[in-house]
């Protein structure tokens, strides 16, 4: 295993950890930035009350959700990501901007998902985009074991067939990305929860340096 930085990540200054819901994206997140002194930006999802009503009642909430969130958002990013904390190393978030994009193209029908686009693409381009994107790539069978296992009662309402369409989402959008690091990284066999030699992969992972590009790795084969 090679060894790890002892205080930061390369010279990444803005990481974000992407991934499908229950794909452990805010552990890692909130881990690294522990383990690597980063400043942390979680997402706010629970202070969302569209969002109980959207998995109930998902073709009635779902504009609502999609314009609550991207603007929750964008005020959080623009904030934390303005205002350089001189006493961290760098920054590590658990989404990145263009989740709300991911989301919103399979949750709106094509006519309010044009209008919403728009929009998107006015509030996007002001946000700078992380130096590297980390994607979590989960099959749909252990992320309903985690959803499962964190007890949410809102969360009870989503299927397998929901996170297939939001897998899906996200691997489009990766594939026409051309100007960015992202590193795909399959995650299947790992527990970097609660498996600190698991973490120390992912850690691993995130102390390289990547060309521009989309890369694939899968941790457990490497060792």
């Amino acid at each position: 295993m090679h060894g790890v930085t002892p205080n930061r990540l390369l010279s990444y200054n803005f990481v974000s950890i992407e991934g499908n819901i229950g794909a452990g994206k805010t552990s890692l997140a909130t881990r690294i930035a522990h383990d690597f002194n980063a400043k942390l930006i979680l997402e706010q999802f629970e202070e969302n009350s569209f969002l109980p009503k959207f998995y109930k009642e998902p073709d009635k909430y779902a504009f609502p959700l999609e314009l609550s969130f991207l603007a929750e958002r964008f005020e959080q990013l623009k904030q934390e990501l303005t205002h350089r904390d001189l006493f961290t190393n760098f920054t590590v978030s658990d989404y990145f901007i263009h989740k709300s994009f991911i989301f919103a193209r399979k949750n709106l029908p094509d006519d309010t998902f044009g209008l919403y686009k728009k929009l998107f693409e006015i509030i996007s381009e002001t946000l700078p985009r992380p130096d590297l994107l980390i994607y979590l790539y989960l099959d749909v069978d252990n992320l309903l074991k985690n959803i499962k296992k964190r007890g949410r009662d809102y969360e009870t309402y989503i299927k397998a067939e929901y996170l297939e369409k939001i897998q899906t989402s996200y691997l489009e959008f990766i594939r026409q990305q051309s100007n960015m690091r992202i590193v795909i990284v399959d995650t299947n066999n790992l527990d970097f929860v609660s498996n600190d030699e698991d973490y120390l992969l992912m850690v691993n992972v995130l102390n390289r340096h990547y060309e521009v590009g989309v890369h694939l790795i899968s941790p457990k084969s490497e060792q």
